[in-house]
């Protein structure tokens, strides 16, 4: 039997497996217009099923997904609209600010991101400039703009990849013929500014560049100002090193520390293997759909119980690709991979669960990700019937889930309730 801090005793063979399908929601949320009034509009799964009907001449071919009961949360004529399976379905509003991928999976895991927002640097620079000067540094405006020069050679700036203050940069040339400064340089600069940074992630990046970085800057949505990361060549010119440094969580009370705890082997597969903490988790980063299920399904296939996260990226990729039939592609891939693994788990403990991390609406009109309510898709194995869930307030109400589905008592999450719970709490 798993050893348990709380909860039913289950055999030690149950296995959970989340496959989060990054970037797709099914309708945006009532504040998806807040920064983007066009993003009210906003439905991944729709999009993409309709255009690529138009494109590809027949429905997109998603058969698992529609028996796993997609097509009763999101109605759609490709959908189906019954399911003999025995599911729970239901839809997660995302339960943190913005729509990024780390803190769509810190949330799902159960991190308590009450204290992270959404910022500016502008509206920061005073604690910034004091943080980085009193460590030493010699701190400088860009030509009066809301950005900071450090030591002359590296800029801290909002990102401009991202969603307006979810993410800031500190950024550096390792190429500078008039500077030494190398990868370690600029991460000190960037470990200094997560210590007073109130958003998400602080990045630290350095590369080769074209020509001075000042040239690069310029002004993105938002009120935001900050490097536009790819013109300067970073990403073309080989060198390119990064480091993710997420706001300060304990780690210790999320669902993968939680579960290696109890003695349940824990596998972390493609992007989720980059971004999730778990000393005792096996990793196996990947970004092709093809390699990511393959892990998958190499990790239930392995004797003993398991909790597998496991993360699509491409879908993401699609996203800001705008490229809405790749999408579509990516999607039909994962039905494949799904079908595969509900035959494996087939045990009255095994739960497959499919949901996603926020939205990426490929039609939207912009590369940014959308803020929409995201599919919560549960295979429950031996129980009777579909059961309709109501909206979970939060991703981390699907962590606590699992836990639940493990034997775990989701009280040792430091964020989520279990759906069920949640709902009769409501109630």
């Amino acid at each position: 039997m798993n050893k348990q801090e709380k909860g039913s005793v289950l055999p030690a063979t149950s296995k959970t497996v989340i496959v989060v399908v990054d970037g797709f929601g099914v309708g945006a949320m009532p504040d998806a217009g807040a920064l983007r009034p066009g993003d009210l509009t906003a439905d991944t799964c729709g999009h993409v099923l309709d255009r690529c009907r138009e494109t590809f001449g027949r429905p997109l071919r998603l058969p698992t997904l529609g028996a796993l009961g997609l097509g009763l949360v999101h109605p759609h004529p490709d959908l189906a609209r019954r399911t003999h399976l025995p599911v729970a379905v239901g839809r997660a509003a995302l339960g943190y600010p913005g729509a990024d991928t780390f803190a769509g999976h810190q949330t799902m895991m159960g991190a308590d991101f009450s204290r992270v927002t959404v910022a500016r640097l502008a509206d920061h620079l005073d604690g910034v400039t004091r943080a980085l000067t009193d460590a030493g540094h010699r701190v400088e405006r860009l030509d009066g703009k809301p950005l900071l020069v450090v030591d002359a050679a590296v800029l801290v700036h909002d990102n401009l990849e991202a969603d307006p203050g979810i993410n800031w940069n500190a950024s550096g040339r390792l190429d500078d013929p008039d500077f030494d400064l190398d990868f370690d340089g600029i991460l000190s600069v960037a470990r200094t500014v997560r210590a007073v940074a109130p958003v998400a992630r602080v990045i630290a990046v350095g590369g080769h560049a074209d020509g001075p970085l000042p040239e690069f800057v310029r002004d993105g949505d938002g009120g935001t100002v900050g490097l536009d990361t790819p013109a300067t060549g970073f990403y073309r010119n080989g060198g390119l090193q990064v480091q993710h440094l997420g706001a300060e969580l304990d780690h210790t009370r999320q669902l993968p520390d939680l579960a290696a705890r109890a003695g349940i082997p824990v596998t972390l597969v493609g992007k989720a293997a980059d971004i999730l903490a778990c000393e005792a988790a096996v990793r196996r980063p990947a970004v092709a759909t093809a390699e990511v299920l393959a892990h998958t399904l190499e990790a239930v296939r392995a004797d003993g119980g398991a909790l597998v996260v496991a993360n699509v990226q491409e879908s993401d990729l699609a996203g800001h690709q705008q490229d809405v039939e790749r999408y579509g592609r990516i999607l039909e891939q994962v039905d494949a991979g799904l079908a595969a693994l509900l035959s494996l788990l087939t045990g009255p403990g095994d739960r497959l669960i499919v949901t996603g991390d926020h939205g990426n609406d490929p039609a939207i009109g912009h590369a940014y990700h959308t803020r929409e309510y995201v599919p919560v898709l549960i295979h429950r194995p031996g129980a009777p019937g579909v059961e309709l869930l109501p909206d979970a307030s939060s991703l981390a109400d699907v962590g606590a889930t699992a836990a639940a589905a493990l034997g775990l008592d989701p009280a040792g999450l430091a964020n989520g309730t279990e759906i069920r719970e949640a709902a009769a709490r409501a109630a």
